[in-house]
């Protein structure tokens, strides 16, 4: 089976994974993401997994949140270390919990109950959105972006609208350009760091390079080989940016949003 980790804590992630692969080799982990965010992005341009492990509060909200977006038909083991409230509505939902620190024999039982259902398809059946309701919506807690960037700029620090920053670009430090083509360095080591920070419905990632401002957007353009060519609008038309065949799918649909 092909299982998905959601958790904010790397150690813990780290953990579970090492347990999963002890107690049952045959489960592979494909991917891990820390936050409601980056699993949001995740499953939009992924193929869904046999299983999803998941923390239940993570730094930018409640994991209940990606099942509020996504209807997946995958069972769901959820960690906790919830009330006994919350560990009934699981029940009644009839999706397995583990209580951290996690027992590597709860641990066998959960997956092996998980296997069942993905051979039976049984699993269908899961109503994620009544387990939000039973917890109670006062619980969510709402993602939040920055709204600020410090950039750098001849050694004096200026703070910089996320609304005014047409594009983040990796070229050796990472910067960030705005709308007007002004440049600035960041002090963040990679383009994953401020990609968590920032909001999904208005960036996206188009390569390892550049993540874009859809608002920079001048037009897209498609290319033989199935990749896409994205112009942006002056003054930073002379910027370009290429679009992968895998993601030009996600791209269009992020456009539409």
């Amino acid at each position: 089976m092909k299982a998905l980790i959601i958790e904010d804590e790397e150690l813990v992630a780290l953990e579970l994974a090492t347990s999963i692969a002890q107690v049952d080799p045959d489960v592979k982990i494909i991917k891990t993401v820390g936050s409601v965010k980056t699993a949001l992005n995740w499953l939009a341009e992924n193929a869904e997994p046999d299983i999803i492990f998941a923390d239940v509060q993570l730094a930018d909200g409640v994991s209940f949140r990606i099942f509020e977006r996504f209807q997946l038909s995958c069972p769901i083991i959820f960690t906790t270390a919830y009330n006994e409230y919350a560990i009934q509505a699981f029940k009644v939902n009839g999706i397995d919990y583990l209580l951290k620190p996690v027992d590597w024999d709860e641990l066998e039982c959960a997956i092996a109950k998980a296997r069942t259902l993905v051979r039976a398809r049984s699993h269908q059946s899961l109503d994620i959105r009544k387990l939000v309701e039973a917890l109670g919506s006062p619980t969510l807690v709402p993602l939040t972006y920055k709204e600020h960037f410090l950039g750098n700029a001849r050694n004096s620090w200026v703070p910089v609208k996320v609304s005014q920053i047409a594009y983040f670009l990796r070229d050796q430090l990472n910067f960030m350009v705005t709308h007007t083509n002004e440049r600035y360095i960041l002090e963040y080591e990679t383009l994953d760091q401020i990609e968590e920070l920032i909001d999904p419905n208005r960036f996206y990632r188009a390569n390892r390079q550049c993540i874009v401002n859809i608002d920079a957007v001048h037009q897209v353009k498609g290319l033989a080989n199935l990749k896409l060519h994205l112009k942006l609008k002056a003054p930073n038309h002379q910027f370009n940016i290429e679009i992968s065949r895998d993601k030009a799918p996600s791209f269009k649909k992020w456009l539409e949003k």
